[in-house]
């Protein structure tokens, strides 16, 4: 089907109560995993393509991008593409020529006031080429070579009237919020704040996003969804799938040189985790 846009992905999810999930996706074997995976679950998904994802495909945006949008004209859900955790201006105007229908802008390392300035300068740039756009405020951490984040640290939760200023001043889509939840977890041990949610909810007009969803037990983001979190975000989770599969395969084949056979062991690992994210996110194709 026609490739479709986070912007309405992610607005009829919330305005029905419920959450569309994204995935970040590295390879081909990805790309293909979540659009199977959400097939099986009969939800509509977001491919998400990391500034990360950028730089290690050497720099090049459009052979993944192409890849992926071709995925999703052949997928029998609504599939989205987003270009995720963009801190280059640079890439940031690569993203219409490419495919993408949003943008997650991430000038959260910044003091307030500067993460504001870029944020609102981003976001004008961003809505004049008809682009949805996402920011972050407060302290996921994880990411950019940060050093792990405690999550529950003083001053690392977003703040409801901060938020409210924030979403405001800069004109953004969607807000992404640290509320408990860290980039890069490799077990789901993440313990949310449940009524923080509630209340960003109820103090902002726009789709909350919760980063760092790998490290989310079914109950924790069940809840989080019910309290307001309509744009879910994985990316380690398909990694560790992957990565655990490859290895067990290579364990079991250790004479194995055809890359395909532990490729195709890392993609099934991959799809299952999808479908079965999906059907704790929830979510129908429509």
């Amino acid at each position: 089907m026609p490739l479709a846009t986070t912007g309405d992905l992610v607005t009829r999810a919330a305005a029905a109560g419920a959450a569309v999930a994204a995935f970040n996706v590295v390879t081909l074997e990805h790309v293909e995993a979540v659009v199977t995976g959400a097939e099986a679950a009969g939800a509509p998904v977001v491919l998400q393509v990391s500034e990360n994802a950028v730089k290690f495909r050497q720099g090049q945006l459009r052979p993944l991008a192409r890849a992926a949008v071709a995925a999703a004209e052949r997928a029998a859900v609504p599939v989205a593409l987003h270009l995720d955790h963009v801190v280059s201006d640079a890439l940031l105007r690569r993203a219409p020529d490419a495919g993408f229908s949003s943008v997650m802008y991430d000038a959260s390392r910044l003091p307030y006031a500067d993460n504001l300035a870029a944020t609102r300068a981003a976001a004008d740039w961003a809505h004049a080429q008809g682009l949805w756009i996402e920011a972050e405020l407060g302290e996921v951490g994880g990411k950019h070579g940060e050093p792990p984040l405690d999550a529950h640290a003083p001053g690392a939760r977003t703040v409801p009237a901060e938020a409210r200023a924030f979403v405001a001043d800069t004109g953004v889509d969607a807000l992404a919020v640290a509320v408990g939840s860290t980039h890069a977890m490799t077990t789901r041990t993440a313990a949310l704040d449940q009524s923080l949610i509630k209340k960003l909810s109820a103090a902002l007009d726009v789709p909350l996003v919760l980063h760092g969803s790998s490290g989310v037990p079914d109950a924790e983001l069940t809840a989080a969804i019910a309290g307001g979190i309509a744009k879910v975000n994985v990316g380690t989770a398909l990694n560790t799938a992957m990565t655990g599969a490859i290895r067990d395969f290579l364990a079991a084949h250790p004479d194995a040189v055809d890359s395909r056979a532990y490729l195709a062991a890392g993609r099934r690992a991959m799809t299952r985790t999808v479908t079965d994210l999906l059907r704790v996110i929830g979510g129908t194709a429509s």
